[in-house]
C-alpha cells in the first residue's frame, strides 16, 4: 500500500493549494473563501522513486455548525487512514486559539505530525517559526504553496516517516486504461453523494439535506470484482440564474470538466420532482461530449403507482434523443436497484471502447444503403463509398463519399441508428463523420491542345452557319 499523507488545519490556510502543488493538477478548488473544501479528496504524488497518496480535507471551524460537524468527521477519517499528518497553519494570520486546539487533538493520535507554516512570502520567517514553535512540535517547516517555495525540502523531511518500502510497491495511477472513470452528475440534492456512499459502504462524502453541500468534484478509487473504478462525485448543477456565489460557478465548471474526463456518466434524476429543463441541458452536454450514459432515477421508493407511471411516461417521451442510454429506477438511501448499476456500467464502457475493422464497416454500409438509398441532389445520387473506424469513447465511424455536405439530417440519423443496431452498441452514443474527397482539377482551367482548338473552330463555324 502507498503511504498516506493527510492535510489538516483550519479553513483557508492553503491545504487545497498545497494539494494541487503536490499532485501537479488542479483537482481541488482554490479560492479566497473559507470552508470551500467539504470532503476529503485523494491524489497521488510521484516523488523520485517513492510515490505516496495525499488527502485534502475540509477546514475545521466554519460558521455553519452542522456542516462543520460533518467536515470534522471527514477530517477524522482522513487522520485515521494517514501515516503522516501535515498540520497547516497561516504565517500571515499568526497563531490562533483554533490552531492550539487542533494541535492538542493531533498530539493524542500518536502519529508523525509536521507543522507546515504556509504563506511565508512577505513574512519574517524566523519570527514566524518561533511563534509556532510554542506548540511543542519538533518539525516546523516554512513553505509557500502558491509559489512552490520550500516544497522539495518539505517532501524530503516527510519521507523518513513513511513505513518501510515493500519489495514491489503497487501504483494506484488512476489514469491507467484499465480504470473505468464514473461521473455522478445531476442537479443539487438528487442523491449523488448518497449513491457514492452506498456503493462504497461508508460515509465517504458529506451528505446533508441542503442543496450545494458538495462543491468540488471528489475522486474516489474503488475496486469491485477485480475491476478498478474511479468514482467522481460532482457538485450539483443548478440553473444559471440561481448560481449566485462565485464558488458555485467554479463548482459547475469542475462538474462539466468531470463529465469530459469520465468514461461513463450516471445522470441522477429526482423521481419526486421529475425531469426538469436543467436535467435536459445536462443530458445534452453529456451527449455532445460523447460519454457513455446511464440514466438513474433516484428516490423511487415511497412513490405511489400513479406517480411512478407518470414519471415513466414523461421519461419515455422526453428522452428519445438518448435512446441508447439504459434507464434504472433506484433508491440510493435504501440500496434498492443499486447492485445492477455496475453491470450496466461495464456494458456501456465495453461498447464505448469497441473498435471495428474497415472491411466490416464498409460491408455494413453497403447493406444499409441497399435497404434505403441516399437521396438525389441536382439529379445526381449521393455516393457513400466506404467507411472505417475513427476512434473510441465514443465510437466514431468515418464515411467517405461525394456530395456528403448535402446529406439530410434524417438520413444521418438513419445511418447512426442502423450502425448502432447492427454493431449492438448500447449505453454510449455513436458518432459518424462524413468526408468528401476534393476534386484536384476543381479550380484548374482546361487548356486545349492545338488539334482540339482547330476542331473547336470548325464546330463553331458550323453552328454560326445554322
Amino acid at each position: 500500500m502507498l503511504p498516506v499523507v493527510a492535510l489538516v488545519g483550519r479553513p483557508n490556510v492553503g491545504k487545497s493549494t498545497l494539494f494541487n502543488r503536490l499532485t501537479r493538477k488542479q483537482d481541488a478548488l482554490v479560492a479566497d473563501y473559507p470552508g470551500l473544501t467539504r470532503d476529503r479528496q485523494y491524489g497521488e504524488v510521484q516523488w523520485a522513486s517513492r510515490p505516496f497518496l495525499v488527502v485534502d480535507t475540509g477546514g475545521i471551524g466554519v460558521d455553519d455548525v452542522d456542516v462543520d460537524r460533518l467536515m470534522s468527521k471527514q477530517s477524522r477519517m482522513a487522520l485515521d487512514e494517514s501515516d503522516v499528518i501535515l498540520f497547516m497553519v497561516d504565517a500571515r494570520a499568526g497563531l490562533t486559539p483554533l490552531d492550539e486546539t487542533i494541535a492538542n487533538q493531533l498530539r493524542q493520535l500518536n502519529k508523525p505530525v509536521l507543522i507546515i507554516l504556509n504563506k511565508i512570502d512577505g513574512v519574517e520567517e524566523t519570527t514566524a517559526l518561533a511563534e509556532f514553535s510554542v506548540l511543542g512540535y519538533s518539525h516546523v517547516l516554512a513553505v509557500s504553496a502558491s509559489h512552490g517555495r520550500g516544497i522539495s525540502s518539505m517532501i524530503d523531511d516527510i519521507l523518513p516517516f513513511f513505513p518501510a518500502c515493500e519489495a514491489e510497491l503497487e501504483s494506484t495511477d488512476l489514469t491507467d486504461d484499465d480504470v473505468i472513470r464514473i461521473a455522478f452528475v445531476g442537479r443539487p440534492n438528487v442523491g449523488k453523494s448518497t449513491l457514492v456512499n452506498r456503493i462504497m459502504g461508508e460515509e465517504r462524502v458529506v451528505v446533508f439535506d441542503m442543496p450545494g453541500t458538495t462543491r468540488d468534484s471528489i475522486r474516489i478509487p474503488f475496486e469491485r470484482d477485480g475491476q478498478k473504478y474511479l468514482l467522481i462525485d460532482t457538485a450539483g448543477v443548478r440553473k444559471r440564474g440561481r448560481i449566485d456565489e462565485k464558488i458555485e460557478k467554479f463548482s459547475v465548471i469542475k462538474s462539466l470538466q468531470a463529465i469530459k474526463e469520465s468514461n461513463v456518466c450516471l445522470m441522477l434524476i429526482d423521481a419526486q420532482e421529475g425531469l426538469t429543463e436543467q436535467d435536459m441541458h445536462l443530458l445534452g452536454f453529456i451527449v455532445e461530449s460523447g460519454r457513455a450514459l446511464i440514466v438513474v432515477v433516484n428516490k423511487w421508493d415511497g412513490l405511489d403507482d400513479e406517480h411512478k407511471e407518470h414519471v415513466r411516461t414523461e421519461i419515455d417521451r422526453r428522452l428519445r434523443f438518448v435512446q441508447f442510454a439504459k434507464i434504472r429506477y433506484i433508491s440510493a438511501l435504501h440500496g434498492s436497484g443499486v447492485g445492477t448499476l455496475f453491470t450496466l456500467i461495464k456494458e456501456a464502457y465495453a461498447s464505448a471502447q469497441q473498435s471495428f475493422s474497415s472491411s466490416r464497416l464498409t460491408r455494413l454500409l453497403e447493406d444499409i444503403i441497399s435497404q434505403h438509398q441516399p437521396p438525389l441532389v441536382n439529379g445526381r445520387r449521393i455516393k457513400l463509398r466506404f467507411a472505417h473506424s475513427g476512434g473510441r469513447n465514443p465510437p466514431l465511424i468515418i464515411i467517405h463519399g461525394n456530395q456528403l455536405d448535402a446529406l439530410p439530417e434524417s438520413y444521418k440519423r438513419y445511418l447512426i441508428n442502423s450502425f448502432s443496431q447492427y454493431l449492438q452498441i448500447s449505453g454510449t452514443p455513436l458518432k459518424i463523420e462524413f468526408r468528401t474527397g476534393e476534386n484536384p482539377y476543381k479550380h484548374k482551367k482546361n487548356t486545349l491542345t492545338a488539334r482540339q482548338a482547330r476542331r473547336r473552330q470548325r464546330l463553331m463555324k458550323r453552328v454560326k452557319k445554322k
